[in-house]
């Protein structure tokens, strides 16, 4: 998976309310680049990122991917990109491999119960894959939702709102070792995290705090 197109921010301002969270912001994301999100809670960093993957429109700016706004063809720039908000996009009623198999089917992926079932392997969710969501804790959750992180055919635009949240030790530095890979193969990556991060050293990272 190596790109060519950038991920670009041209004059982006950000109002919510009679508050501008930011104004005038330029920012070009290059495959195999992370970009880092951080700042205090209300700063604008969920907003940035929906702004990103094209779910909020700026009161002003463009986002373009590649030389095209993404406004010009939806379909084609989500089909490229997974986006994960900072709760878990899950439904209670539903186990996690039913979960990750809906997420996947509406991001555009068709997947076999298989594959779900070795990205669940690989989270170390096995165990869990036929549990209801709603015995599970915020842990499982998070590392259920990330999964489709690991599914086959992967999206080259990944942008995750706190992504680290609710994470042990070891899934922690499973997620930064995978982000790792992924833009060393020409991926793009865009996150928020107040956390200490290992992709700081090893990989290509534009740090941005709001």
């Amino acid at each position: 998976m190596r790109m060519s197109k950038s991920l670009r921010l041209e004059s982006i301002t950000c109002v919510r309310g009679d508050r501008t969270l930011f104004e005038e912001l330029n920012l070009e994301i290059k495959p195999g680049s992370i970009l880092r999100i951080s700042g205090d809670n209300g700063s604008g960093k969920s907003s940035l990122l929906r702004i990103l993957c094209g779910l909020l429109t700026p009161h002003a700016g463009k986002v373009f991917w590649g030389s095209d706004p993404i406004t010009e063809d939806r379909d084609q720039f989500h089909g490229e990109l997974i986006y994960l908000g900072h709760i878990p996009a899950l439904k209670a009623d539903f186990s996690a491999i039913e979960n990750l198999m809906s997420l996947a089917l509406l991001g555009g992926q068709s997947i076999s119960n298989e594959e779900a079932m070795n990205a669940l392997r690989e989270a170390g969710l096995d165990r869990q894959a036929h549990r209801f969501i709603r015995t599970l804790s915020q842990g499982q959750k998070q590392r259920i939702a990330l999964s489709r992180l690991l599914l086959p055919q992967p999206k080259s635009i990944w942008i995750l709102d706190e992504p680290f949240n609710a994470l042990d030790r070891d899934a922690n530095r499973a997620l930064q070792n995978l982000l790792i890979n992924h833009v060393n193969r020409g991926g793009i990556v865009a996150l928020s995290s107040h956390q200490d991060l290992q992709i700081d050293d090893n990989a290509r990272v534009i740090r941005l705090e709001l």
